[in-house]
């Protein structure tokens, strides 16, 4: 099963970035501004962001 990490910023705390899980933020400009929050299974997220994780790289979601 595929995993991912998410990242939370404290600037923007209602938004959470998806990531395939070890890729890290390395082509984020304010990459130190984001916190790993964690890893989730794919299976726990919507069909939709996982989807555009697959197909971007990333995904950002909001979070309230």
């Amino acid at each position: 099963m595929r995993t991912y990490d998410l990242y939370l910023n404290a600037k923007k705390a209602s938004v959470g970035l998806y990531v395939r899980q070890g890729a890290g933020l390395p082509d984020l400009d304010d990459a130190a501004d984001w916190t790993f929050d964690g890893t989730a299974a794919e299976a726990s997220l919507p069909p939709q962001l996982v989807e555009q994780i697959e197909s971007n790289g990333h995904a950002f979601r909001d979070m309230n």
